[in-house]
């Protein structure tokens, strides 16, 4: 700790950071355009400009370090002047068009010329007009509002590793644009509208819907992957207007993905609104019908014969609560109900949770040196991950190799081209590069799902590698955003056999995908169609049932790194869609004690109502179990299927994305533009 001297007053603060820091660290908020927290000091806007001792001129407080003994005045007439001046400077093209700009209300510009700005201007010349650029469907250019912080070009410097936007000219003639005419290609592009100081870059679905002072605020989490982020969910009446990322240093720190940011439109696209019932007279005819009806109907349909079988297929983003709820049914008609996830891995079983205290987004900041990519495109997967890798790569020495999957990343990755049979050889110490992995200390090692599905029986390959490298950490990368919490239940993958002697199937949440197709269209029962939206496959089913969304009710969630979080209601539900687990309550109040408490749910609320206490979670897996365990069984195979990444579109990875058309405009747009080979 040194000590300074701020307008007069005597601070103590750490070493080696800039007079802005200092200052915001005692209190003392400067202006500012060009900096930001996330990025690399530019020091081009010359706002935060403050006065020295012993200086001539006013200097820019976020390039200067802070020195011993340093006598700093923020707020003398120099200095006022001087940003004054600048306020001044930066108005002489800007265009005067407020009252239509998105920005308006939350624009640093505005406010800073309000504080600092002068009541007139010295320009009496024309304006300059700039040309507006075509970043895609998420973002709107007006370049003519742009001041030239470069905040944007940094961030897809730095960040988002995409050379998109850059400086062109000099001068008077400088303006912010991209090299070639293409769009931004990244899967966190529409974190630039959070930076941008001004009007120039605003989210293009937002455009002319709302001002800042009209939405209601609501904080929730981000179900798109299995990463977790933190949002901010504005609303206005019965409408999302846009989602904004909640700062959460542990998790998302200001970033969320696009699917995160702009999937939005989806709760009110092809949504169940009403209960639909198979007409009696009239095949492939749909009428409604009402809650006090179904409910008697479904009773009927479920307790009217004796050991009927029921087979509920849920989806792996079901909500902790309800998943508890259908393994107590579980336990309960143990001979009658059976629950299967509509995913082929049987690997699921197996994983269960290795470890509270490590395999955290905390601990990518050690001092780890290689990370290893098991069948994983971590960029599609987890777009927050990737971020993070990247910052990683760049700011320090940090190797990455990918296994059995080239992808095409926006950091350096060594490829390692190996089948799954090679890649268990590598494990096993049984190849000549396998001491890349077993030589290193506190590994990364990213597993994606494409690998847990060429797998099947008691194969417990996240134990292995516990066991073999006990410093390791591991990140285990699905595109759901609950499939953590499946190992605690004993839940295992459909197969055709499920089928087969079920009498009812309850589909809940299902994704209308090829597996799904497959499995209800190809087997002839009766089906319940439990969604918040249609598909193909709900026209096979007898009864069509709304549920609500996870904007709509509030349940609890585990994300990759087993930390659980829940969503919070923002909007109310439209039209017959209730909660499903409430739905579940009202069939089979009367069957069990549904009042007696969950302590694993108990358990999981206390963490998410004190989220320190996560830090201070002990191992599940005690160090005797997870030596002594079998890693192979008699009964287990692979499939020498290549390895390729999971998910091969971004922007529809789950059922809520592929009802946007938002995303679907940029799933189109990144068709349009592939190139089969990695070539820029």
């Amino acid at each position: 700790m040194i000590e300074i001297k701020i307008n007069n007053v005597n601070f103590l603060v750490k070493k080696n950071i800039s007079i802005l820091e200092a200052c915001k660290y005692v209190g003392i908020t400067i202006p500012r355009f060009c900096y930001h927290e996330t990025l690399s000091v530019a020091g081009n806007c010359r706002m935060c400009l403050v006065e020295v001792e012993n200086n001539p001129k006013p200097i820019s407080s976020c390039t200067r370090p802070i020195e011993n003994n340093m006598a700093i005045f923020v707020d003398t007439p120099l200095v006022k002047k001087a940003r004054e001046n600048v306020i001044e400077t930066l108005l002489l093209n800007h265009p005067l068009d407020c009252p239509i700009c998105d920005q308006g209300g939350e624009c640093d510009l505005q406010d800073q010329t309000k504080i600092f700005g002068s009541d007139s201007s010295r320009f009496f010349f024309n304006k300059r007009g700039v040309e507006d650029k075509n970043c895609g469907p998420l973002i709107k250019t007006i370049m003519t509002r742009c001041i030239h912080c470069t905040r944007c070009v940094r961030f897809g410097t730095e960040i988002a590793g995409v050379d998109f936007l850059g400086t062109l000219n000099r001068g008077t003639s400088t303006e912010i644009g991209s090299y070639t005419i293409k769009t931004f290609a990244s899967e966190i592009s529409g974190n630039v509208i959070d930076l941008c100081p001004v009007g120039a870059l605003t989210s293009k679905p937002y455009a002319f819907k709302a001002r800042p002072w009209e939405l209601k605020i609501n904080e929730t989490v981000d179900l798109t992957d299995s990463s977790g982020s933190n949002i901010y969910v504005n609303f206005k009446e019965t409408e999302i207007m846009r989602i904004l990322p909640k700062n959460n240093t542990e998790i998302n720190q200001s970033l969320i993905s696009d699917k995160a940011r702009f999937s939005y439109d989806s709760i009110k696209n092809h949504r169940l609104q009403k209960i639909f019932i198979q007409s009696q007279t009239r095949s492939n005819y749909f009428e409604t019908s009402n809650w006090p009806a179904i409910l008697k109907h479904l009773d009927f349909l479920l307790f009217s014969k004796t050991n009927k079988k029921v087979l509920f297929l849920i989806s792996e983003d079901l909500d902790f609560e309800s998943i508890t709820l259908l393994k107590s049914l579980k336990n309960t008609f143990t001979n009658n109900i059976n629950v299967k996830i509509d995913q082929k891995s049987t690997l699921l079983v197996q994983n269960t949770f290795l470890s509270w205290t490590k395999n955290k987004f905390n601990d990518l900041k050690n001092d780890s040196r290689y990370c290893f990519l098991f069948s994983s495109n971590i960029r599609l997967e987890s777009a927050i991950l990737n971020a993070k890798l990247r910052h990683k790569v760049i700011s320090q020495t940090f190797d990455v190799f990918s296994f059995g999957l080239n992808l095409n990343s926006n950091f350096p990755v060594k490829f390692i081209n190996v089948n799954i049979h090679n890649l268990l050889k590598f494990f096993e110490a049984k190849t000549t590069i396998s001491s890349l992995l077993l030589e290193k200390e506190f590994p990364l090692i990213v597993i994606g799902e494409s690998l847990n599905q060429r797998i099947f029986g008691n194969f417990n390959l996240l134990a292995l590698l516990k066991k073999i490298i006990p410093s390791s950490i591991i990140l285990d990368v699905t595109k759901s955003s609950n499939s953590t919490i499946f190992p605690f239940f004993n839940f295992s993958g459909s197969a055709t056999n499920d089928f087969k002697g079920t009498d009812l199937i309850f589909a809940i949440n299902l994704e209308d995908s090829i597996s799904v197709r497959k499995n209800i269209l190809g087997c002839e029962k009766q089906l319940i169609w439990f969604n918040t939206h249609g598909s193909i496959v709900s026209k096979k089913s007898s009864l069509l049932i709304p549920v609500l969304t996870s904007f709509e009710t509030e349940n609890c969630h585990i994300n990759l790194e087993e930390r659980p979080q829940k969503t919070l209601k923002s909007l109310n539900g439209i039209g017959d869609a209730r909660d499903f687990k409430k739905i579940v309550k009202a069939l089979y109040s009367e069957k069990i004690n549904l009042k007696q408490k969950m302590p694993a749910l108990d358990f999981l609320s206390e963490i998410i109502e004190y989220p320190n206490k996560f830090k201070t979670l002990s191992n599940t897996f005690t160090k005797e179990t997870l030596l002594t365990s079998k890693y192979v069984m008699n009964n287990s195979f692979v499939m020498n299927y290549p390895l390729k990444s999971s998910l091969e579109d971004f922007y529809r990875s789950n059922l809520f994305t592929k009802n946007s058309k938002i995303m679907a405009q940029c799933s189109q747009d990144v068709r349009k533009n592939f190139k089969n080979f990695f070539i820029d």
